[in-house]
């Protein structure tokens, strides 16, 4: 299953859905003549992202076969877009403008509708990154100085300022399956960004700290862009001192999080969609799909 969005013989950009046994299909617009993919569920069902509608303004939609293309609405503004969705389709989250034109990060669900997820203190926020049960949401805030600070949200605990690393600036980029751990870029104290992950336990560290033995002299870890399910991997990007250039990365942390607590004689197998462990063979808990990777029989069928 791809997402994104593709020229159509007019030169608007559309949003698409593609699959192996239908080919590419145009999901269509809000009334306008553009939109975009940009998300999309485990299983493909859900496609989010953002279109035009007749009045020529960027909307938020959610897409499926039997609904279509819906309006996920504003603020209060004139725009939004949707930029992620849960593993299971029913949360996604994007940015909207409110009545005063501030841009805000935002969770909709069909029960609450557009959730306004408010900032640090200061008048924008953007989300970048959402947990596999929608339950937890990264990315970045203004404070009340204006500066950019990395966030994790929750509808217990709201908007939860992560830190620095001793500079003015951070913002979070990813986030496991379960949203304990988060990644992104920090300054540090000489200003200079650098790689981070962030845990309750631990707070902000310093990748370039951690795993300074991976690193070559003079090399660094300059941003984390998104980070496996299990919190295992981490991707970015940073400087090669050798090469003289910036170049992407993959970051093997060796350490699986796993509870514990629930080391007993309970069995735990890795999901085929999501990549989660879950004791349950029949259904995953996360994402609940077989975690076989078998794909659904259906009643009727050849």
């Amino acid at each position: 299953m791809v997402v994104g969005w593709a020229d159509n013989a007019a030169g608007n950009p559309r949003a698409f859905r593609w699959t192996a046994d239908g080919g590419m299909e145009d999901l269509g617009t809000l009334g306008g003549f553009q939109s975009e993919a940009h998300g999309v569920s485990v299983d493909g069902s859900v496609v989010v992202g953002w279109a035009d509608n007749a009045a020529g303004n960027l909307h938020a939609f959610r897409w499926t076969a039997a609904t279509g293309m819906i309006d996920l609405g504003t603020l209060g503004g004139d725009c939004s877009w949707a930029t992620g969705v849960s593993a299971d389709g029913s949360v996604v989250v994007g940015g909207a403008e409110n009545a005063e034109g501030d841009k805000r990060a935002f969770r909709w669900t069909a029960d609450g509708g557009i959730e306004d997820l408010g900032t640090l203190g200061g008048r924008e926020s953007t989300p970048e990154g959402i947990s596999a049960d929608g339950s937890v949401v990264v990315g970045w805030a203004k404070n009340v100085a204006g500066n950019m600070r990395a966030f994790r949200w929750t509808a217990d605990g709201g908007m939860e300022a992560l830190g620095t690393l001793g500079g003015d600036c951070s913002w979070a980029t990813g986030v496991s399956a379960d949203g304990s751990v988060v990644v992104g870029g920090a300054e540090n104290a000489e200003g200079d960004e650098r790689a981070f992950r962030w845990t309750s336990e631990g707070g902000m560290e310093d990748l370039n700290i951690t795993y300074a033995s991976l690193l070559t002299p003079g090399s660094y870890l300059g941003q984390a862009i998104a980070i496996s399910p299990d919190g295992r991997y981490i991707v970015g990007f940073g400087w090669n001192a050798a090469k003289e250039c910036d170049e992407a990365f993959l970051l093997d942390t060796g350490i699986v999080l796993i509870d514990q607590r629930e080391h007993d004689t309970r069995v735990s197998i890795k999901c085929r969609w999501c990549g989660m462990d879950t004791e349950d063979s029949t259904i995953c808990v996360w994402c609940k799909r077989d975690p076989s990777g078998m794909q659904p029989h259906k009643r009727g069928g050849s």
